[in-house]
């Protein structure tokens, strides 16, 4: 059995890797819901939703997410009205989003609905969002105060300094069913290529799952996000360095240290994996970057091979 840490773009294609090289159902996704938001009465999951279309084969290639062949007249409708547009909907997107809203309305809890989605896909692998209670990351822009991950990311295009980063509610959250069970019972825990800060640490700070991944530490092999000291997508470097981190795979290691063995980093970074190893974790030096499904099966086989027997 697989266990993925998951979040974002990086996430959704290293996921479309290891299912291209293991059963689908040997694989379970516990995927960051720090950046979901209640939009126009909706609720939204993007992380769930990039991974679920990615691995449908139905995501937008030229953005990374959204489905392929959308078209956007709600959106221009809401436009003419003067609301809120920052935030794009698709006319399909739309869809899985009324149908969360509704199911959760209906009494089912997050992790239900996931499953009834990803179900509805086809899908064999399991994804569990890392709960089920309200989770969102907040981040600091100095001389403005608070804003919500998607305001900073979306709205303010992530062109903003943050000063800091912290995710409300997390203290009052609880595993989703199956989460804790997935990490203790995996072969293997994946740390996705996702952002350290906005991806990972959201999923590792609700209560019992970071020490369930440091039990599982001798187990784990985390895939760096960070190649040639820059982000292959995001502002996961510029991140690393606002909030006082290296932008390089030494900083990812030093961040990794406590609760991965194996760190993954591209031959981009080769000259590094003796500095990578001084910080405590095996190093395996292979291309990272998923071009094409077939670069992202190579890079599945890497990770699991890096996995002690």
């Amino acid at each position: 059995m697989i266990c993925v840490l998951a979040g974002g773009v990086g996430a959704a294609r290293m996921l479309d890797g290891l299912v291209r090289v293991v059963a689908p159902s040997e694989i379970t996704a516990i995927v960051n819901v720090g950046d979901d938001l209640e939009l126009h009465g909706l609720h939204i999951s993007p992380d769930l939703d990039t991974i679920t279309y990615t691995l449908a084969g139905a995501i937008n290639p030229a953005t990374g997410w959204g489905l392929v062949d959308e078209s956007w007249q709600a959106m221009a409708a809401v436009e003419r009205y003067g609301g809120i547009t920052w935030f794009g909907l698709g006319d399909r997107d739309l869809g899985t989003h009324l149908y969360r809203t509704q199911r959760r309305h209906d009494g089912a809890t997050l992790s239900e609905v996931t499953a009834e989605i990803t179900r509805a896909w086809d899908l064999d692998l399991r994804l569990l969002p890392v709960t089920d209670d309200p989770l969102r990351t907040m981040v600091t822009v100095p001389g403005e105060g608070e804003l919500s991950f998607q305001e900073y990311f979306v709205q303010r295009h992530h062109d903003v300094a943050v000063s800091a980063v912290r995710f409300a509610g997390a203290d009052q959250a609880r595993p989703a069913p199956g989460v804790l069970d997935a990490i203790v019972g995996a072969d293997v825990v994946v740390v996705a290529p996702s952002n350290p800060i906005v991806s990972i640490d959201p999923v590792l700070a609700v209560p019992g799952v970071r020490e369930a991944v440091v039990a599982a530490r001798e187990r784990t092999v985390a895939v760096s996000p960070i190649v040639a000291g820059a982000a292959l997508k995001g502002p996961a470097d510029r991140l690393l360095r606002e909030l006082g981190h290296e932008a390089s795979v030494v900083g990812v290691a030093r961040l990794y240290a406590p609760i991965a063995a194996t760190l993954v980093i591209d031959e981009a970074d080769a000259d590094l994996a003796d500095a990578v190893e001084a910080e405590g974790l095996r190093c395996v030096v292979a291309p990272t970057v998923m071009r094409d499904p077939d670069a992202a099966a190579a890079l599945a086989r890497v990770v699991l091979a890096g996995a002690p027997a």
